[in-house]
């Protein structure tokens, strides 16, 4: 069992895993350029001085082709003045007033800004070519109850190169998923508070990831946009779709509500102070004290399921990747990993087009080919992340803690000097690794050096300092403290270093009257 799970056993019903926000983007890589879209027109016969008539021509048959989707269905084409506007909470007003339980809820038409292609003449050839651009054009968002996915939506470009996204949510799905296997659940918007059987629901999630997803989304796109086919009849163009971002959660189901609330506020404290968050607390509005949290938070709170507020977030993030924790809808601790930028992340395979050829560890592509595997890392996040806040109410005295840690120890052969916790620089070290954001892939020399000597130096300097920093995870190491990633520069903190990290930054931060008062 989790460490978590094993330490609230008494209070929990179980755990489930599973994606919660999926978006996904279809694009017609061949004409995703302007090379490729000249190539296109030649195939096509467009000569340039036509461009403009040829894609307003097109650009006409889509549109007229998609707003008769919503027609044929009986559902309204919405205009919407200003982009901004909330379609998802439109589109749900809409499915009630209509009673609209499945297909087709609404059609919202919006002018935004997308990429498309423009002509321009070139200086140096004096030809004139075609070239990708930043231009506003009219955009569809085709949101419906689908039988499989369950609410969802589709935005549609209507401009070359008809760019889509498809937005669904892992937990509608699931849903659908135990109303067919008849399984009984209680759920509160994207989060379920009970489940009749929790390893068979995580069986089902898991059966998500083995979605041949091509044929579902490209099922999608013909649906929205029936004419496709007969403007690409000349030369067919499929989409590849790729994973722009995804949202993969830990739901902690606690037994009632009081139960999840007594813990919360610890787990808060620690994640803000101990994991290097910077984050604000969103539903207070106000600052996070060095120690604990608000007091007004157990008042805020309410226990009420239904019309619940969103909770206190923390979030760690780093390029665009993070992780998050909050309490929803009272008694669910939810723990999520945000996957945007996936090449700062890794996955053993081979080089794209050579399938046969050698495997080595490569950046994790955006292509929906890997989604297992950024499923995984997700999951590994969100392991690490709980076991992080495992340690929060961990019964071993800081003394038997920290003894082993002051210690001489030997590591490959070479001794290792004692840590001293409370000594500037140990602690400094001890709190760099222990950063929330490092939780997903771990940390590598250079993020140390950042956080360790914040000001800049020329390139000796910065050697030095590397090869520093390299002797400190080398002692880090030798303590049990963190491990490296193999066949990486990367470093991730063990089981053994989050019970102790945990322990010597918390004495850190607690004055002496309330270690005494423990004591």
């Amino acid at each position: 069992m989790h460490p978590f799970l094993d330490r609230h056993a008494p209070d929990v019903l179980g755990l489930l895993n599973g994606f919660d926000r999926l978006r996904l983007r279809g694009s017609l890589r061949r004409i995703a350029n302007g090379h490729g879209m000249g190539t296109f027109l030649t195939e096509q016969h467009v000569l340039l001085k036509d461009f403009g008539e040829y894609v307003d021509h097109v650009t006409a048959e889509v549109k007229r082709a998609t707003e008769a989707v919503a027609t044929a269905a009986g559902r309204p084409v919405v205009y919407l003045p200003r982009p901004s506007e909330d379609k998802e909470a439109r589109a749900r007003e809409l499915a009630r007033r209509d009673g609209v339980t499945s297909g087709l809820i609404a059609v919202f038409k919006s002018v935004e800004v997308g990429w498309s292609f423009e002509l321009h003449r070139d200086r140096a050839t004096r030809q004139i070519e075609v070239v990708p651009a930043l231009r506003k054009c009219l955009h569809y968002y085709h949101y419906q109850l689908h039988p499989t996915l369950g609410f969802c939506h589709l935005r549609l470009q209507s401009w070359f190169p008809f760019t889509v996204q498809v937005c669904l949510n892992g937990r509608e799905w699931l849903a659908r998923q135990l109303d067919a296997a008849g399984l009984g659940y209680r759920r509160r918007e994207n989060c379920f508070v009970w489940l009749e059987d929790v390893a068979a629901t995580q069986q089902l999630s898991d059966a998500q990831l083995r979605t041949a997803w091509a044929p579902l989304l490209n099922r999608l796109v013909a649906a929205a946009n029936p004419a496709h086919a007969a403007v690409f009849a000349a030369a067919p163009l499929h989409y590849y779709w790729s994973v722009e971002q995804s949202e993969w959660a830990s739901d902690i189901l606690f037994r009632d509500a009081r139960r999840l609330d007594a813990l919360y506020p610890a787990l808060v404290g620690y994640a803000m102070t101990q994991l290097g968050s910077r984050e604000v607390m969103r539903f207070l509005g106000r600052r996070v004290p060095t120690v604990g949290i608000d007091g007004h938070f157990k008042g805020e709170a309410v226990s009420d399921l239904v019309a619940r507020p969103e909770g206190v977030r923390v979030k760690h993030r780093v390029n665009g990747n993070g992780v998050k924790m909050y309490n929803k809808h009272g008694s669910v601790l939810r723990v999520e990993t945000v996957i945007n930028e996936a090449r700062d992340l890794k996955v053993y395979r081979p080089k794209e087009g050579e399938p046969q050829g050698p495997k080595a560890w490569r950046y994790l592509r955006k292509g929906i080919a890997d989604t297992q595997r950024r499923a995984a890392l997700s999951q590994q996040a969100n392991a690490r992340y709980l076991e992080a806040l495992a340690a929060v109410t961990e019964p071993t005295s800081l003394g038997t803690v920290s003894a082993p840690l002051c210690r001489r120890v030997w590591f490959h052969g070479q001794p290792a000097r004692p840590l001293n916790p409370l000594a500037p620089e140990d602690a400094a070290l001890l709190a760099a690794v222990a950063r929330g954001e490092f939780v997903i892939t771990g940390c590598r020399n250079r993020d140390l050096r950042r956080l360790l000597f914040p000001t800049g130096g020329d390139a000796d300097l910065t050697r030095r300092r590397a090869a520093v920093v390299t002797r400190k995870l080398r002692l880090l190491r030798a303590h049990g403290l963190i491990r490296k990633v193999s066949h990486t520069h990367r470093y991730v903190v063990t089981a053994k270093g989050r019970i102790g990290l945990t322990a010597l930054l918390a004495a850190q931060h607690v004055d002496i009257a309330t270690l005494t008062h423990a004591a």
